[in-house]
């Protein structure tokens, strides 16, 4: 249900009222008893949340496959950690 906000012709009250699109406009100032027009409001933003939605609507996450390796992962790291443990060993059986 819509928010709509109502000003006072006679003393310039402004008020918001909670009601029906299908609910008759109010017409009677709450503080005065004057008369009072519906103003035009900006209204609020839509935050569409949970499921149901376009799955294109929303940022799509990265998969793991394709997110950056963090360094010292992978291939590449063991192979050079092989090079290290080879390049001890070699050094433990020269000494």
């Amino acid at each position: 249900m819509p928010t709509y906000e109502y000003e006072c012709r006679r003393c310039g009250h402004h008020f918001e009222k909670f009601q029906s699109i299908m609910a008759a406009p109010v017409k009677t100032c709450p503080k005065c008893r004057g008369r009072v027009a519906r103003v035009v409001s900006g209204g609020a933003g839509i935050i569409f949340k949970g499921t149901g939605f376009y799955e294109t609507d929303y940022k799509k996450k990265q998969s793991p496959s394709s997110c950056p390796a963090p360094a010292g992962s992978g291939k590449a790291a063991k192979a050079n950690e092989s090079k290290k443990d080879n390049a001890k060993s070699t050094v433990d059986q020269s000494a």
